[in-house]
């Protein structure tokens, strides 16, 4: 009797894999984790700059990769939702940082990051908040290319040059994207109130 030949992990999409995660399906998470686990890592390395730190980001990112994979929205690309997890808890660990007495980073190292995580004000949070939904909305509008390379380098944390290798395309390209993007993500917002950090 013949056996179903089962394709190769690495030839199974990113949003086959989630959707077998909300399935409950273990495979299909670690799948995943090798998939992504030093990409996670990289950004929250960047973010925190503590090692130790940012290994406990890569697991608490995947466990809750594991408790919202049913809330994935099947019309988004896994990797862009799976940064802003990322993103969140990395700000999320800052703020933590923050709250205590020692603070382990100067502000001037994070000059992005510093207004937010200097905010532990419930109406800040909010407005953080708002500011990104408002953002990710007008992400959508752009064109696919335009779209993913700012989301590499917002929610990927990776440098334009990381982006060039990561999708196959030279720098000038990247960068050409990058700009006509950020330029209709301004006439896409305009108009719109878009509260700035700082």
């Amino acid at each position: 009797m013949a056996q179903v030949q089962q394709p190769p992990a690495d030839a199974i999409r990113d949003e086959q894999l989630i959707e077998d995660v909300a399935r409950g399906d273990r495979h299909a998470i670690e799948v995943l984790y090798d998939r992504y686990s030093s990409a996670v890592f990289g950004l929250a390395l960047k973010t925190l700059r503590d090692r130790e730190a940012a290994e406990e980001a890569v697991q608490e990112v995947f466990w809750r990769v594991w408790q919202r994979a049913k809330s994935f929205d099947r019309n988004r690309s896994f990797a862009p939702w799976l940064f802003g997890i990322a993103h969140n808890y990395c700000i999320d660990e800052l703020r933590r940082r923050r709250a205590r007495p020692q603070s382990v980073y100067e502000d001037d190292e994070h000059p992005i990051l510093s207004g937010i995580a200097d905010s532990t004000d419930v109406s800040e949070a909010a407005l953080e908040s708002e500011q990104r939904r408002i953002v990710q909305s007008a992400l959508q509008q752009l064109p696919v290319e335009q779209r993913q390379a700012l989301e590499l380098a917002y929610f990927g944390g990776l440098t334009q040059q990381e982006i060039a290798a990561r999708l196959g395309n030279p720098l000038g390209t990247i960068k050409t994207r990058m700009r006509l993007g950020l330029q209709k993500l301004r006439g896409i917002l305009q108009g719109q109130y878009v509260p700035e950090q700082g």
